[in-house]
Parts: C-alpha cells; structure tokens; sequence
C-alpha cells in the first residue's frame, strides 16, 4: 500500500507541470496582441508627413483570452488617430473576444505657417509661407508648400497662423453673375453656347447656368469660364 501511495504521489508530481503547459497553451499571447496593433498602427499612420512614433501600452498580466486562431485590430467609433488613442483587438470567432489597448500616435513635422498677415480672398503665394516644427494635433494640417501655394483664403488670417486644409479653397473657375460658355458634349459632337453662373465653383465642382431662354440647367466647372455639360 505504502508503495502505490508513493508511486501515485510521483505520477502527479510528473504530471502537473503537463496540465500547466496545456493551460498556457490555450491562452492568447499577449505579445502577438501587441504586434498586431503595432501593425495596424503603421498601416493606419504610414501616409502621414513627418516622422511617427507609436507607443502600446503594456497589456495588464492578469488579463488572460483564449488563443485565438485570427486576430483584428480596428480603431473603435470616435477614436483619434493622433495623441492619446485606443486600438480594439478582437478575436471574430463564436464565443470570440474583444480587448482594448491604450496607445499613443506622435507625428512630428515641419507645419506651414503664415509670414505674415494675409486677409480674405488672398492667393497664397511661397513668399507668403514659412515652417514651424511641431507635433500634428488634428488631421489636415499642411506641411507641403505644393498644398497651399495658389490657394485662396476664406477668411482673413494673422502672421504666424497654421495653415490647415479647411480654411483654404480652389480658386474660382467659374464666377457668379458673370457670363460663361457652355460646352454640350453628346456623341462626338460638341456645342457652345452662352449662360450666366447662378454660383461661383472652382474646378470640377458644380455649378448651375441660366441660359438665354431663361432655362436652368446644372454642369460641372472648367477653368477660362467654360461649364461642361453631358446630356
């Protein structure tokens, strides 16, 4: 009897250590949770100027998932891309798992700034801009003087100010009240005519076109005051 007793004892000392290792085994790495977020993060930041840092916050040990044969990274509704954010990993299969992991996204550029007070309506020339190093804080800030250059004010700026997409627009093709040309193409054969602009748009953009006998009728902007119209 004393002798099962012991041999009992050595069996389940051996066989511990398997039960332990079949544990883990199930358990989702936290390292590859990590190196997918990294991934993700490169793939949503690699078009951004500068130069990008990305930070993952460790994942607390005590947080164990079930191993999980594909993994999904996703930025959650509302999440910034930039500064202080949060990258969602899921596991998208039944009885799957979702995990969140704080990260942090630093892009560091050369900004556009004005040289000097500009006011509304102003083209945007190169003597107008001049660069500030700095951390992007919102999506749309330029950094490409390509960007700007021949671009018109919408509202008047002081010097020293960030150029940023949304205060700047195209330039006018067509303006309102002012008489432009209509091009009718149908079918290989192309016809002119005259209107008046009822809206100012910039290239490519829409734009609507009173014509001699008082019909309106809607285009798209060309540059010289020409709205091209497809039947």
């Amino acid at each position: 009897m004393k002798f099962l007793s012991s041999l009992l004892s050595i069996i389940l000392l051996f066989a511990l250590p398997v039960k332990i290792r079949a544990q883990t085994d199930v358990q989702q790495s936290h390292a590859e949770i990590h190196d997918v977020v990294v991934a993700f993060l490169h793939t949503q930041t690699h078009t951004l100027p500068g130069q990008v840092t990305l930070k993952v916050e460790e994942i607390d040990r005590r947080i164990v998932r079930s191993a999980c044969p594909t993994l999904e990274a996703f930025l959650p509704a509302g999440a910034p891309i930039l500064g202080n954010s949060t990258v969602g990993v899921r596991c998208p299969v039944k009885n799957g798992w979702t995990l969140f992991v704080p990260v942090q996204i630093t892009v560091s550029v050369d900004m556009l700034i004005t040289s000097k007070p500009l006011a509304q309506g102003h083209v945007l020339q190169a003597e107008d801009l001049s660069r500030q190093k700095g951390e992007l804080t919102q999506l749309g800030i330029l950094t490409d003087p390509a960007e700007a250059i021949g671009k018109v004010l919408k509202n008047g700026i002081g010097a020293g100010q960030i150029l940023r997409q949304d205060i700047l627009r195209a330039p006018y093709a067509v303006i309102q009240g002012e008489n432009v040309q209509l091009q009718v193409t149908a079918t290989g054969l192309t016809i002119h005519s005259e209107g008046s602009a009822l809206n100012s748009a910039a290239e490519g953009e829409a734009v609507q076109v009173k014509t001699s006998s008082g019909q309106v009728i809607s285009g798209t902007a060309r540059q010289g005051g020409i709205v091209e119209i497809r039947p």
